[in-house]
């Protein structure tokens, strides 16, 4: 399939490679050109705008910071848009509000483009690896056009429902992660201020039922220290922002989700805001009147 693929940051670099490993023709476009070189090394072709990119694919992928990246390069000036023919399927895997996603997705459709929302989960790692979890919302149809494509980059791809379903997923998921993080952080805080191993106390908790693959894999890291970003905390500060706004947008009272969103920002103006989001446990430390 000719794809062509926006944004090769940290997250969209691997996952355009898995495709080009995965046999398809790859055409790429980034705001800098040095973004774009490792791409060219490896065998795909460059455009010179995302319209150019649109003109000569099947499949438009973009893998961007937030709804109004999404927007110029699908809809702004030389975007998608205004590049692909009537039958194009565009793609977004960035995480965005599932309301603009249904937006853009109503503007795309209106052009003969029909429109994907499918935010993923697994980090840089995943990314490498082709073992992301993929939410989809959209078309039956697109979703079976993209589907060779998704199965590049990830193992768990499941096609939740109409547009921004996908988005309500991925936001489902930051709340779930986000709590996690801060819940197995204050686990292991309590446990060192009362003069207790943390390391003995996470491996009293595996064995029941407040094991999770967070206190698993993040709690270790936690315990070794290793702040070193595969998903920083800025992130998922934004991610819960949308989570927030999307609540305050129906009404719904998330009283968790939102103490936890309170946790992200603090650690955003307490300078952790580049560090990964486990790195919360600093900030918990500085809280409770130590180091962090």
């Amino acid at each position: 399939m000719r794809i062509g693929f926006i944004g090769l940051g940290i997250m969209g670099r691997p996952m355009a490679l898995n495709l080009l490993r995965g046999g398809h023709h790859l055409t790429v476009w980034a705001r800098r050109l040095e973004s774009m070189q490792p791409l060219l090394d490896a065998g795909a072709s460059g455009a010179d705008s995302p319209a150019a990119l649109a003109a000569e694919t099947e499949l438009v992928i973009s893998m961007v910071a937030d709804a109004p990246d999404v927007e110029q390069v699908m809809l702004g000036e030389n975007g998608v848009a205004s590049g692909g023919r009537s039958g194009l399927v565009a793609v977004d895997m960035s995480t965005i509000r599932p309301s603009a996603a249904r937006a853009i997705a109503g503007r795309l459709l209106a052009g003969g483009i029909d429109f994907l929302d499918a935010p993923v989960s697994g980090g840089e790692v995943g990314a490498i690896a082709g073992t992301l979890s993929i939410m989809v919302g959209g078309s039956s149809a697109a979703f079976d056009t993209a589907q060779s494509a998704f199965a590049c980059m990830g193992r768990n791809i499941v096609h939740v429902g109409d547009s921004g379903a996908g988005q309500v997923a991925k936001a489902a998921n930051q709340i779930v992660t986000g709590v996690g993080v801060l819940t197995v952080a204050e686990a292991l805080n309590f446990a060192a201020r009362s003069g207790v191993d943390p390391a003995r106390v996470r491996e009293a908790l595996l064995g029941g039922f407040a094991y999770s693959r967070i206190l698993e894999n993040h709690g270790q890291r936690m315990l070794d220290r290793n702040f070193k970003p595969g998903f920083k905390s800025w992130m998922h500060q934004k991610d819960m922002n949308i989570v927030m706004q999307s609540a305050h947008e129906l009404g719904l009272c998330l009283p968790v989700a939102a103490a936890t969103a309170q946790m992200f920002n603090a650690m955003v103006g307490s300078g952790l805001g580049e560090e990964d989001s486990i790195a919360i446990l600093k900030l918990l430390e500085r809280l409770s009147g130590g180091e962090g």
